[in-house]
């Protein structure tokens, strides 16, 4: 006989079937024993009569300890009188596949909560309440979605490699390791290897992977290990066509969230899957700042011209009252905080690239990116990654004076590459905006930080 879920155990009233889980509470009463059963798809209750039929399972299950995982085989009973969803099980078989120990080292009944650290410390017993698993069956709908828009819009996926020969974004929070006598990193962003994909003919790549950042910073929503979700795309006019690529895909995985798991989400979260209206708003840069001035907030210099968290959450609250949205995404960010294969503005100071804010939160940062081979290059110069000597009197590239780490990402635009830009998408932040979390610990499966490499 084959394992029913318990989420389909009505549908066997009269029946016998075999469910398995978790015990996740006991009741000894005087003439009755009760279980709790919980599996992934929900719980049910198990009623055990005190008689000398039930000799053997009323032993076993006063030796049962809250945790075990357990399977039972038994006579199936609907009864709108029965508290748990109106239906229970009244076994013939219960076999102890694994005991757990007690008392268990975090709370899992519900009465307390433990502390962060420790629910952390034991994640994989914290991963079995209820409401942390929906935050993973949302991880999954989402990336599904995610991957059935690009599909049915042409794009191809790829899995870029995560051991790299110098930075993926900047010299700054890289993991060095050494690589048979050379130094590699872990890869900071999938960036090159997209643009790379773009310039193979490709045309429109996505993927969704791990990245590295080693960020010394413990603040509630960094992370030395994060999943990636990024996508570029070829043949663009302007940095607005990334941005409106990127509303219509939110819109379209978040249609697809509510219709799959809103009513649940607002069950168990208290929290409703709001699918935002098309276009977003759009604001400049100068526009942003305007707007943090007028809420007597003054960004700090040591920004050098970026947004800071506060400023962020200034913004996110001001469209989210003046205009009912949740999200806005603030363009044209300065040169001098920006990447080098960023495409400049015609006024070199400004860049055609973007932050997307979701409630105040940073979720997105892209750009149209620069495709022309002298163009980057002195841009690189600009930014210091490559010496001036790399162009002569004439206006022509010195190959030779090329990084030998960076002449592989750069000759990919010396054959032709198209026109192309694209985004990095957190999916953390996502989640932490979906269902009211305020630190990425959270939403993350097994975080890794500056003080975590455990478990």
């Amino acid at each position: 006989m084959k394992r029913t879920q318990i989420k389909d155990i009505k549908e066997y009233d009269g029946q016998v079937v075999i469910v398995s889980g978790f015990v996740q509470e006991i009741r000894n009463l005087k003439s009755m024993q009760f279980l709790v059963l919980k599996d992934i798809t929900g719980a049910v209750q198990i009623t055990v009569f005190k008689k000398p039929d039930n000799a053997e399972l009323n032993q076993i299950v006063n030796e049962l300890t809250v945790q075990s995982s357990v399977s039972i085989k038994g006579l199936v009973h609907v009864d709108s009188f029965v508290k748990l969803n109106g239906v229970e099980i009244i076994p013939s078989q219960i076999i102890v596949a694994n005991k757990s120990i007690a008392p268990l080292p975090i709370d899992l009944s519900g009465i307390t909560e433990s502390g962060r650290d420790l629910r952390l410390d034991w994640r994989f017993l914290d991963l079995r309440d209820k409401k942390r698993q929906l935050i993973f069956r949302v991880q999954t709908i989402c990336e599904m979605a995610m991957r059935e828009y690009w599909i049915n819009n042409g794009f191809i996926e790829i899995h870029s490699p995560k051991l790299v020969p110098n930075p993926s974004e900047s010299g700054a929070e890289l993991f060095e390791l050494e690589y048979f006598g050379r130094k590699a990193y872990l890869a900071q962003s999938p960036q090159t290897y997209k643009q790379m994909a773009i310039a193979s003919g490709f045309e429109r790549v996505f993927e969704i992977g791990p990245v590295f950042r080693a960020n010394k910073s413990s603040t509630n929503r960094h992370d030395t290990e994060f999943t990636s979700v990024d996508c570029e795309f070829a043949w663009i006019d302007s940095v607005e066509d990334v941005m409106e690529f990127e509303e219509k895909w939110i819109h379209y995985f978040l249609t697809r969230l509510k219709e799959t798991l809103g009513d649940e989400i607002k069950e168990v979260f208290g929290r409703e899957v709001i699918v935002p209206t098309l276009p977003f708003p759009r604001i400049t840069m100068s526009v942003a700042k305007e707007i943090i001035k007028s809420l007597n907030y003054e960004v700090p210099p040591e920004t050098k011209g970026d947004l800071d968290p506060t400023a962020e959450r200034l913004i996110g609250k001001y469209f989210e009252e003046k205009h009912q949205h949740q999200f806005v995404f603030v363009t044209e960010f300065p040169v001098a905080i920006r990447p080098f294969y960023h495409m400049f503005a015609d006024d070199k100071k400004s860049t055609l690239s973007f932050d997307l804010l979701w409630n105040g939160l940073e979720v997105t940062t892209g750009a149209q990116r620069e495709h022309r081979y002298l163009v980057i290059i002195k841009q690189a110069i600009e930014k210091g990654l490559i010496s001036c000597e790399a162009i002569d009197d004439s206006g022509n590239v010195v190959e030779d004076k090329i990084p030998i780490g960076l002449k592989s990402y750069l000759d990919c635009f010396n054959y032709g590459c198209p026109p192309h830009g694209g985004y990095g998408f957190g999916l953390t932040r996502m989640l932490m905006n979906i269902l009211g979390y305020e630190n990425v610990r959270e939403v993350t499966y097994v975080y890794r930080g500056v003080d975590r490499l455990y478990p």
